[in-house]
């Protein structure tokens, strides 16, 4: 869903037809979204640059420059290629579907269409932007601005709930020995265990974000929290070796050679899991949550092997049994 304030939202209406455009601009602007208007693709290029829309709704046949040069030219520019854009025609033709979606578009709608229909479409493609821009280019998974959003929310509703801090040890180690293909095979490795996992033991309210290299964050229910976070180490542990050649997962370690050419034993890859119960501490804004994360994180990554921490004191952190620990 798109945030209350709707207005944040700039849209640029494309038609050369007064009547249609004038209807466009009214529907959505009662719907709450800033509109722009423009009668031509010639226009509608030069008006792009200056307000810098979130959406464009753009109609196939105008004169000058039919929509099909618009979205084409908008495409092959950076500064708007990233630009969604609805099309609007009055042919139901499914050739003139398919070259405006292979030329760029997201959406298409067909005249006449119900305000319901054109309201639909226009918040579906700008909440498929949002997600789009937020999402970790790697792993696909909501970046930080969602992990920040997704945080307040929990907070502002007050609902109890575990956060999950989940760090690759040793990866700088692995990544430099190996290479950043391989490190990105790992992390990918690591996203698609917290999925299945959440798939497996979680619900359809529990989330899982990516705050970038090997940092991951997941919040669920506080009575799933050390399940889901045991069965990530038990899956993580198992399966992370096979980009390990033979030699080093006998030998135990990696030996990585210095730029002054010294030899280090750097130990094979495990998960630190710092596990938090928001309703342990007062917690009233999102970034305290993550502060405290990072500081049982940072007592964690202190034990061999991978471990779920749950408590910040140091003296009440147990070593890892069997490569886990709580």
């Amino acid at each position: 869903m798109l945030t209350p304030d709707q207005a944040a939202y700039r849209i640029l209406a494309v038609d050369d037809e007064p009547h249609i455009l004038q209807i466009l601009k009214f529907t959505l602007e009662k719907a709450g979204y800033q509109v722009i208007t423009a009668q031509d693709g010639v226009e509608a290029l030069e008006l792009i640059g200056e307000v810098k829309p979130h959406l464009v709704i753009l109609d196939v046949m105008m004169p000058k420059m039919d929509g099909f040069e618009v979205c084409r030219k908008m495409r092959e520019d950076f500064k708007m290629n990233q630009i969604p854009i609805i099309m609007l025609t009055a042919r139901g033709d499914l050739n003139e579907k398919v070259k405006g979606l292979e030329g760029g578009a997201n959406d298409y709608l067909i005249k006449p269409y119900s305000n319901e229909e054109l309201l639909l479409r226009v918040r579906n493609v700008l909440e498929w932007n949002i997600r789009q821009k937020e999402a970790n280019p790697l792993t696909g998974l909501p970046g930080n601005t969602a992990i920040e959003r997704e945080l307040k929310s929990r907070i502002d509703q007050g609902k109890p709930f575990a956060f999950l801090y989940i760090d690759i040890d040793n990866f700088k180690g692995f990544n430099d020995f190996y290479g950043y293909q391989k490190g990105d095979e790992i992390i990918e490795f690591l996203a698609g265990v917290l999925s299945r996992t959440v798939e497996k033991l979680g619900t359809k309210d529990d989330f899982i974000g990516h705050i970038g290299g090997d940092d991951f964050v997941l919040v669920t229910a506080p009575a799933r929290a050390e399940f889901i976070a045991q069965h990530i180490i038990e899956e993580f542990d198992k399966n992370a070796l096979f980009v390990l050649s033979e030699d080093d997962v006998e030998r135990g370690y990696l030996e990585v050679t210095s730029r002054q050419g010294d030899v280090h034993r750097v130990p094979l890859m495990a998960v630190t899991i710092a596990l938090v119960i928001s309703t342990d501490y007062k917690i009233k804004h999102f970034a305290e949550i993550s502060d405290i994360a990072k500081e049982v994180k940072n007592y964690g990554k202190k034990i061999k092997g991978s471990v779920v921490v749950k408590e910040r004191r140091q003296d009440e952190i147990s070593p890892a049994k069997k490569g886990k620990g709580r």
